[in-house]
């Protein structure tokens, strides 16, 4: 017996001949081991709400419990509704269930197995999966060719690899039903599509499992064209904020930023290890802004010693298995460990998010060897989509991207590549990235596509980089000792305040 408190949450629309030949067929053992069953009636045009609650008294089932709504909030709008109301009563499984029968309820005990297990944090029962037989079970042609296109494209767009994105036979998690905002969702069909990239976005576990497929007489609401298209609009949507081409509140909210190793040969990611292999011929190394070790990772495995210095403490225990040391620190608050020389410093994708990123590498030079080197990644504040922002009179703070809100400095290769030669460097490589670097993706097309856009990037590098990644060498002869200025100028100023 399942320790888990369970509720079956049923959405109902004009479905009064078919609600109880549905909740007939939920087996005995889940009905004996759920808590609740809940009808949410969004309000019908017949008689759905009295023939639940004569079934109710018909069946004398106690934890059958029938709202109606006060008026039609959607299909969205009525699954918040139940969603809300299953984790304002504390249970830990809620099941979507459908009122008209076309998802089975006979195979509820296999959907809910994952979830009792906490093996996932939502189960979906797809049509399409191995084992499913949808056109045998009477799905038209038309839908099952619209499905099948229409899941390509989502799983392209969204890196996953479902069998389909389009039943409605879901069971949810609690816990993972409040870590997300729900409520921002549409209240139209494609709030199913919402409620999948918001999983996937936050990293909650998506479990596929084969329903058969059952078409009745029961009326379908769904305006085809129209919910494919607002489908298509929402992960296109997610595809842009992803990438930093978008802002979007939905996406936003509550929001855990995860950097994550860009494996796509046009990234900075990659072309940070390709100059550390072919310029860097000593060994030691130092990772300013390490995050969770994900470049530091491919370092030590390529045989350097790799030291880190990551402002956050979660972060920093992380990747102590990784390097041989670990600083805790703030680069613009903390001097750099001053008994400890490099051959290559990496500032990737760093100083950006610094007030005086010009003082910090000047510091950061003296923990160099001499002919040492260093790496630094910076976004192209004037690529071509912040371009077409501004013409439209735009200037948005975004989650990633060029824009990235945590950003408190802006660069140009001219001022990035000035900035790193004023710091005592000299300049030796200038790479960029394409602004499709950040997609992972071995298909063919994508390939030609990303060689095109990283094309347009070398040409016109001001207008189509991403990214530049600057590779320079510490230059002795341009060594200036700044303490001595500093030391310097208070003298002088000493002075002036004698002489007034």
């Amino acid at each position: 017996m399942s320790n888990k408190r369970i509720a079956i949450f049923v959405v109902a629309y004009n479905h009064v001949n078919l609600l109880d030949k549905t909740l007939d067929r939920i087996p005995k053992d889940v009905l004996e081991k759920v808590e609740e069953i809940f009808v949410f009636d969004d309000c019908s045009t017949d008689n759905t709400y009295y023939a639940a609650l004569g079934y109710k008294k018909m069946k004398g089932l106690d934890k059958l419990k029938i709202f109606k709504n006060t008026k039609n909030l959607g299909y969205g709008g009525n699954q918040k509704a139940g969603y809300r109301y299953a984790i304002e009563k504390g249970f830990d499984i809620v099941v979507l269930l459908h009122g008209d029968g076309q998802y089975a309820p006979e195979v509820l005990p296999s959907l809910l197995e994952p979830l009792e297990r906490d093996e996932a944090d939502m189960v979906f029962g797809s049509r399409m999966a191995k084992g499913g037989t949808p056109l045998e079970g009477g799905m038209p042609l038309y839908k099952y060719l619209g499905n099948k296109i229409l899941t390509f494209a989502e799983n392209k767009m969204l890196g996953m690899s479902l069998s389909e994105f389009h039943s409605g036979y879901r069971l949810y998690s609690c816990h993972a039903l409040k870590q997300i905002s729900f409520e921002r969702f549409s209240d139209d069909f494609h709030f199913d599509t919402e409620i999948i990239i918001l999983f996937k976005d936050r990293g909650l576990r998506i479990f596929e499992r084969p329903i058969p497929t059952y078409y009745g007489n029961e009326i379908c609401n769904v305006n085809g064209l129209h919910y494919a298209y607002n489908c298509l609009k929402a992960v296109t949507k997610y595809w842009m904020y992803k990438h930093g081409f978008l802002k979007n509140e939905l996406f936003e909210s509550n929001r855990t930023r995860h950097y994550l190793f860009k494996n796509n040969p046009y990234s900075s990611h990659s072309k940070i290890l390709n100059l550390v292999s072919r310029f860097c011929s000593g060994k030691e190394i130092l990772d300013v802004g390490a995050s969770r070790g994900y470049l530091v990772e491919h370092l030590v495995k390529a045989g350097y010693h790799a030291t880190a210095i990551e402002k956050d403490p979660q972060q920093a225990r992380e990747i102590e298995v990784i390097c041989e040391k670990v600083y805790t620190m703030d680069i613009e608050e903390t001097v750099p460990p001053q008994d400890e020389v490099y051959d290559l410093i990496i500032f990737g994708d760093v100083l950006e998010h610094l007030r005086n990123p010009w003082e910090v590498l000047k510091r950061y030079s003296d923990c160099l060897r001499e002919g040492g080197k260093i790496i630094v990644s910076l976004p192209n504040t004037v690529h071509i989509i912040v371009r077409m922002m501004i013409l439209l009179g735009k200037f948005e703070y975004m989650a990633r991207g060029p824009l990235d809100k945590t950003h408190l400095r802006f660069f140009t290769k001219k001022s990035a590549t000035k900035m790193v030669k004023e710091a005592g460097f000299t300049i030796d490589r200038v790479e960029v990235t394409s602004a499709l670097s950040f997609i992972n993706s071995k298909s063919r097309v994508f390939s030609l596509v990303n060689l095109l856009a990283y094309f347009l990037a070398r040409v016109w590098p001001g207008m189509f980089a991403y990214q530049f990644v600057i590779l320079a060498t510490k230059d002795s002869s341009k060594k200036i000792d700044y303490s001595s200025i500093r030391k310097e100028i208070y003298r002088v100023k000493e002075r002036e305040d004698r002489v007034k």
